[in-house]
């Protein structure tokens, strides 16, 4: 251990920089510090905004709008020059941090999430969450220079300290991967458990050949919350040396078992200080922070020394360069706290954008991401544990009715009823999930509910209701492989997905292709897709799903059992019972799956009033 430690620490001041700055802009996070240590900057994802903070008097000096959902930020080089990575707008912005402007934007094809920058300033790296890429930016002009094939679902990005190797992470395995900057080639890879889910982001020692992530461990086959989601920091041996068959290259650190069995739930981000001594994680669930210690042992490599209650929500944490302070960002909160790194004691509070959203909205959101009481009485799991923005995790479920695969919210408003089985007629009814073995919360509401397609349980609650306002709020962002309009392929497509023979649209109808619509009576059709499911308890009539935004959330089905949107049209369409494919030819089917990849074209809002669609009103 003592020769890699040598080798990477020569090999870092060989760069000819301080061990102290080992660490600043190398690594993806929510915010970032300037090199020199005088201005902070944070991504506000429900303004559409960046904040300057200024260092040391905490003063806010601009908050500049930037797009939809913007998540990374990196500062460039020894630079005020500062880069955004606009989620939903498919961009990346670079601003002058000292006035505001905007200097370059470069369009990427989606969901750019995790960026970095060397240390000269010469290039960025962005991990592009969908399709699964990282692109290499001239920060100066906007020029995309390369594009590198990145696993699935990138989202974390780190640099190694000798700048030769990119490390991701993968959003839905916790998988991390290794490329050398030079070439583009995968060198490494580090995979843990199946059941290893939702890791945002990595960092790496300033002198010790480690990485670390924060993640959960879904455990699919468990029904309550204290067996099913667990939170994890997992450890990395990146150097060369360790990649032998008998050694253990990653470990991972349950976090439930520190500070006296503390549970906590959802890690968001997490950072070490310059000198590689502590080390920092958040937790977006249980709103707690542990400070530690790292350790040189190969074994333990952290240990105890603070728990902190922080805010709402914290999404990021980020550490001066100089290691005197440490800075949480509470998202829901909207605010940046300042903590001296000595005492973890806090020392300011800065307000960064104020709340965009409106009240009953912001409520639903807090409910809706929270893991403690009323939501919860074991604190292990939120509500966004699997469905993190709105968002699936990419898990099917063992649930008690039978295998569920976690749908998208995105459009529940116009897609009521719920869940694959359609057994809630609003989202007021999982009050009774709240209150079940999966939560085992008290609930929102007081005294008894009505059933599940019952009476209304709208109006019971004001918290209850304000949950739902949050889930019904979600919008189909358009396909990207539509940004140009439907190519050839996939207008061929639509023809086959429209035609009488198929039989496609008389299910997947109206301008969220699905015949499951608020205020109408459900449908539930037997399709053949429930036969093999032997845990299934509530028939193999399933709710028909939206195909808007398909293209990003594989596996498909209700039990996850198709891969590919192939396979959904071939394989698991036994008997022709969901469409008609079986008389399709090869190229009828690839111009099938291009138009299906496609969806939303437009937005479908916009049409729902002229085919007489109303959302639900919470």
């Amino acid at each position: 251990m003592l020769a890699r430690v040598c080798l990477v620490t020569i090999a870092f001041l060989a760069a000819g920089l301080p061990a102290s700055l080992a660490t600043a802009g190398s690594s993806n996070s929510l915010m970032d510090i300037s090199r020199d240590g005088r201005l902070l900057a944070c991504s506000n994802r429900d303004s559409g905004t960046l904040t300057v903070v200024s260092l040391p008097d905490h003063k806010v000096l601009r908050e500049v709008p930037v797009g939809r959902h913007p998540e990374g930020v990196s500062f460039i080089g020894e630079t005020h020059h500062v880069a955004v990575a606009v989620y939903d707008d498919d961009q990346v912005v670079v601003l002058d941090a000292d006035s505001g402007r905007q200097i370059a934007k470069t369009d990427v094809f989606d969901e750019p999430y995790g960026i970095v920058s060397l240390r000269d300033g010469s290039r960025l790296f962005v991990t592009l969450e969908y399709p699964g890429q990282i692109v290499e930016i001239d920060p100066a002009s906007g020029k995309i220079l390369r594009t590198i094939d990145a696993g699935s679902f990138p989202r974390g990005i780190a640099l190694t300290p000798d700048e030769n190797r990119i490390l991701i992470c993968e959003y839905l395995t916790a998988g991390v991967r290794a490329f050398d900057r030079q070439s583009g080639k995968q060198v490494d890879e580090w995979f843990g458990a199946t059941t290893d889910n939702l890791a945002r982001q990595i960092v790496v020692h300033p002198t010790r050949p480690k990485a670390y992530l924060g993640f959960i461990r879904s455990i699919v086959t468990a029904h309550q919350g204290a067996g099913s989601i667990f939170p994890y920091v997992g450890i990395l041996d990146i150097d060369a040396a360790s990649k032998t068959e008998t050694t253990d290259r990653r470990k991972r650190n349950p976090m439930d078992s520190f500070f006296g069995a503390r549970v906590t739930a959802n890690p968001w981000e997490v950072d070490i200080s310059p000198d590689g001594r502590n080390f920092y994680v958040v937790f977006g669930g249980t709103d707690d922070m542990f400070v530690t210690r790292t350790i040189d042992d190969d074994y333990r490599e952290l240990e105890p020394v603070r728990h902190l209650r922080v805010g709402r929500n914290p999404r990021a944490v980020r550490v001066t360069p100089d290691g005197s302070r440490f800075y949480v960002y509470n998202a829901l909160d909207f605010e940046v706290v300042a903590y001296d790194a000595a005492s973890s004691e806090p020392i300011a509070t800065v307000a960064v954008t104020e709340n965009p959203l409106p009240d009953d909205v912001l409520l639903g959101k807090v409910l809706f991401y929270t893991a403690l009481p009323p939501m919860t009485s074991r604190l292990w799991i939120s509500c966004s544990s699997c469905h993190p923005d709105g968002q699936p995790d990419g898990r099917t479920w063992h649930n008690p009715e039978g295998l569920r695969q976690t749908p998208s919210l995105a459009g529940l408003a116009w897609t009521h009823p719920q869940h694959w089985s359609a057994d809630r007629d609003e989202t007021q009814d999982f009050e009774h999930t709240i209150r079940g073995p999966l939560m085992g919360g008290r609930g929102l509401a007081r005294g008894p509910i009505n059933a599940s397609l019952g009476k209304t349980n709208k109006g019971l609650s004001d918290a209850l209701d304000a949950l739902a306002a949050y889930t019904n709020s979600h919008r189909f962002p358009l396909s990207p492989y539509a940004k140009s309009g439907l190519s050839d392929s996939a207008k061929r497509g639509r023809d086959v997905f429209f035609s009488k023979r198929t039989r496609c649209a008389e299910c997947h109808s109206g301008p969220f292709l699905t015949d499951s619509q608020s205020g109408k009576k459900s449908q539930r059709h037997d399709v053949g897709t429930g036969q093999q499911d032997k845990s299934e308890t509530m028939g193999t009539t399933y709710d028909t799903p939206t195909l808007l935004g398909l293209y990003r959330t594989a596996p498909y089905l209700h039990d996850g059992t198709a891969a590919t949107l192939r396979d959904v049209l071939t394989t698991a369409n036994a008997g022709d019972r969901h469409g008609k494919t079986s008389h399709l030819t090869g190229q009828q089917l690839d111009d099938l799956v291009e138009f299906l990849k496609a969806l939303p074209y437009e937005d479908p809002e916009a049409a729902a009033p002229t085919a007489g669609l109303v959302p639900v009103r919470n």
